[in-house]
């Protein structure tokens, strides 16, 4: 009787693997259905906030949660609620519009580099390690500080403390494989080098960075609502996470729990559902994970 050889079955497909990897890991699931609901709610605020979240009613003021008002009231009468929804968009807005540019800029500078070597590497190197040498909280502070506390100066502060890590992840991954066959193929080809790090070397790291991403969005929302906290980001009566913590701070001794609460509870859940998420796209993203 002939023995029959064994045969390798076809590695799963991204989908299947990622549907694989929510199954096995629960918390991812959770994290990114949590990070959908929240885009969600930052598409659609508008049209789900129960009242006006800067208009004022002081005859309402400091009322804790009820039917009417979810979340209570602040000290003006303003809807907790409505504010917090309303402080989705603008949070979001600001931590995806950091992180999208210091991406953008990271993987390009960090690919760049890590293909050219030399000089030029050893230079984007030191300057990187320069940046990393500095509290990035405190770098954001004092960038803002000089440029002025705008929403566009904000999204600026938060780009360049994230740009580091995106430079040096893709100088890292491109250095390993600026000398690999397929890059060696593509300059036989007449290809040049720009060309190379932008149409062969970067689209083989970005999955890989895509983790990164998510990490990142989580700390760009706590880097944004830390500035607004300590009065260096958005300015009132602007609806922003850090903002209504500040704001609620105040009047945590008097028993007004719920200014502080829930508002701190949007910010946590934000946060950590982007981290939970970043450690899915790990497994997701990782050939290593695919058995």
């Amino acid at each position: 009787m002939n023995a029959v050889s064994p045969t390798l079955a076809p590695p799963p497909s991204t989908l299947r693997h990622a549907a694989y990897v929510l199954r096995e890991n629960p918390l991812t699931a959770v994290a990114a259905a949590g990070a959908s609901l929240l885009c969600l709610v930052a598409v659609f605020s508008p049209w789900l906030t129960p009242y006006d979240p800067v208009a004022s009613d002081v005859s309402v003021a400091l009322q804790p949660p009820s039917a009417a008002h979810w979340a209570g009231t602040d000290q003006l009468g303003r809807d907790v609620l409505s504010r917090i929804v309303a402080a989705t968009r603008l949070d979001l807005a600001i931590a995806l519009s950091a992180v999208g540019l210091s991406f953008a800029l990271g993987a390009v500078i960090g690919g760049v580099s890590g293909y050219a070597g030399g000089r030029l590497d050893r230079v984007v190197g030191r300057l990187v390690d320069v940046l990393m040498a500095f509290p990035l909280f405190v770098l954001a502070m004092a960038l803002v500080a000089a440029l002025g506390n705008r929403v566009e100066n904000i999204v600026i502060a938060t780009a360049i403390i994230n740009l580091p890590f995106y430079i040096r992840f893709a100088r890292a991954e491109v250095n390993v494989r600026r000398d690999a066959g397929y890059v060696e193929a593509a300059r036989a080809g007449g290809e040049g080098h720009l060309a190379v790090v932008l149409r062969f070397l970067l689209p083989n790291v970005l999955p890989a960075m895509a983790v990164q991403i998510s990490l990142n969005l989580g700390w760009a929302i706590l880097n944004a609502a830390g500035l607004s906290f300590i009065g260096l980001g958005v300015r009132p009566p602007t609806p922003e996470w850090g903002i209504l913590v500040a704001e609620g701070a105040r009047f945590i001794t008097t028993g007004k729990w719920w200014l502080v609460a829930f508002p701190g509870l949007a910010l946590m859940l934000a946060v950590l559902c982007f981290n939970l998420l970043g450690d899915g796209l790990r497994d997701i993203l990782d050939p290593r994970m695919r058995t």
